[in-house]
This record gives structure tokens, sequence and C-alpha cells, in this order.
């Protein structure tokens, strides 16, 4: 490891956002930031340069703005290189979404926690994806028969939606 981490208390008003930063955060997502971070505290410090520069919490800081916070946890990453801090800002965006769930282990999470009362709102998912993942659906992934699949070789005579004349392509 490069350094060891130390976490400082740096004003809100004094963090400059990356000008290029490619992630977007709609005003939902802040609002999902910060019932998270009213919820569970702000768990997450932001990761910034020397010159308070932020290298990643982009959305993060939206939602401390939003409510109201005059200073946050940070990170500083001085060691970083110009060109090391611009891919960092891209790879800790990206990498995240590079991993999955397992439905299955999602599902009873979701379940214990609504049995517990807990808001599953607070935890980033729509509403349909909290259906899903508690109520998850069969599927037969089994193969047709040749009867099912139709031959291949053999070309079906089709209707034109607009004339309504039957040909064979």
């Amino acid at each position: 490891m490069k350094n060891k981490p130390k976490i400082e208390q740096i004003k809100t008003s004094a963090l400059i956002p990356y000008a290029r930063n490619s992630r977007t955060h709609s005003e939902a997502q802040v609002a999902q930031i910060a019932g998270s971070i009213r919820e569970f505290g702000f768990t997450n410090p932001v990761l910034i340069d020397a010159e308070n520069g932020i290298i990643a919490g982009h959305g993060r800081i939206l939602a401390a703005h939003k409510l109201g916070l005059a200073e946050l946890p940070c990170i500083r990453l001085e060691y970083l290189t110009d060109t090391q801090k611009r891919a960092y800002i891209i790879a800790d965006n990206k990498l995240a979404l590079n991993a999955g769930w397992d439905d299955e282990i999602l599902g009873l999470e979701l379940a214990d926690l609504r049995e517990l009362d807990f808001d599953l709102d607070l935890l980033g998912f729509d509403g349909d994806e909290i259906e899903a993942a508690l109520n998850p659906q069969e599927t037969d992934f089994a193969p047709g028969t040749e009867k099912d699949q139709g031959k291949l070789d053999e070309k079906s005579p089709i209707e034109c939606p607009h004339c309504h004349k039957h040909f064979t392509p």
C-alpha cells in the first residue's frame, strides 16, 4: 500500500468538483444518497487531492449539500499523479458496476429486513427490483423439440402488415 490514509474533516464549501467527471447523478439518486446518509451516517469518506479536488465522492457531496452538512470526512490521496487521479475517477465508478448479485441471498436479506420493518427504499433498489428479489420467478430454459423450433431450411409465408399480401421471403 502506498500510504497510510487518515481521515480529515474538510469544509464542504472547500471541496472542488472535478470539472470532467463523467459520472452523473440525478436528483432522485442524490435523494437516495441523502437518505442513506441520514439513516447510516456518512460512512464512506470523500477522496480528495492535495488541493481539495474531489477524486471520488461527487454524489455524496451533492447529498451533503442537500442535507446542509458543513464538514465531511475526507481522505487525501496526495501520492497520485495527475494521470492516476484522472484514471481513478473513472475506475472508482466503473469497478463497482462490474459486481453482480447473488439473487437468492439478496432476496433472503431483503425479506429479513422487511420483516424487521426496515425501509427497503433506503437500499437504492426501485420497487420493481425489490419485488423481483422478494418473489423470484421460476424459469424453464429446457430446449424445445424440433417440432417446437420448426425447420430452419423451410421458409414460411408471411403477410405484409400494410398491404396484407402474402409472400415467401
